[in-house]
């Protein structure tokens, strides 16, 4: 990994970001698309980049038998503290899983970080491999315009260096954050959503689906107080259900979930 990616996520990047405003939005809408897309299990899921199993807890808890690969030490020991949980050090690119051992593979962050394209396409390959005949690979991904959407509305466009920033986004897809400043992200790839079906191809998965996941509301900045009443949660639910596959909406929002299946 990355040497800044890894100080970011050393620091405790990924620890809280979930539990508040936008990112517990994104949490919320992942778990809604994982509750509709996986078959009925109990489920042998690999969570590959799982970091401290925010994911792999609560799959777990439903029954499943889960596995959380990461790259960090700190994570890797956060996730196998949790109940039902195993996990260990590997690498998206190359794991050590034997092929065809599972029935879903998350691919939820490793995607992120890897900014070149050959790599990218070597953590589908791994995933395909590892997944059985007929089984799933979830990927999330992040929009090309994300740090712009996000720059706006946290007011981070008014200072020029991170007007840079995204201008280099937008033109290459990489984000980069050279004087690793608080709340501006680090290294990363952000995705358009055309690029996503070539690559699923490349890896040998046959598509399913692309979801919005956040879709247009994650800048709102009533957002958190939606999210503070249930029924007003129950509600935003339900409408980016009717949403999430609108293509032309894809880029309004920060993350994207392609679904692909390993052909039988």
């Amino acid at each position: 990994m990355l040497t800044e990616v890894t100080r970011y996520y050393q620091r405790g990047g990924e620890t809280r970001r979930l539990d508040a405003g936008s990112g517990r939005w994104e949490f919320l809408r992942t778990w809604d698309l994982l509750a509709r897309l996986l078959p009925p299990g109990p489920l042998a899921v690999l969570d590959v980049g799982g970091a401290t199993g925010v994911y792999a807890g609560p799959l777990a808890a439903a029954g499943h038998a889960v596995h959380v690969v990461d790259p960090l030490p700190e994570h890797v020991a956060a996730a196998s503290a949790l109940p039902g949980v195993t996990a260990a050090p590997e690498e998206a690119r190359r794991l050590g899983e034997p092929d065809a051992s599972r029935d879903v593979v998350l691919l939820f962050g490793p995607l992120y970080h890897l900014v070149d394209r050959a790599d990218r396409i070597a953590a589908w390959r791994e995933a395909a491999r590892v997944v059985r005949p007929g089984g799933l690979v979830l990927a999330a991904t992040i929009s090309r315009y994300a740090s712009l959407l996000d720059g706006f509305a946290k007011g981070h466009v008014d200072d020029p260096v991170f007007a840079g920033m995204v201008d280099g986004a937008l033109t290459t897809g990489v984000h980069r954050n050279p004087d690793e400043v608080p709340n501006w992200f680090t290294t990363a790839y952000f995705h358009r959503p055309d690029e996503l079906p070539a690559e699923v191809a490349e890896a040998g998965l046959e598509l399913e689906r692309i979801a919005a996941i956040e879709g247009p509301l994650w800048t709102m900045a009533r957002l958190p107080e939606i999210l503070a009443d249930e029924q007003r949660t129950a509600q935003a639910l339900a409408m980016m259900r009717e949403l999430e596959g609108v293509r032309e909406l894809w880029g309004a929002g920060s993350h994207l979930l392609t679904v692909a299946r390993r052909g039988a």
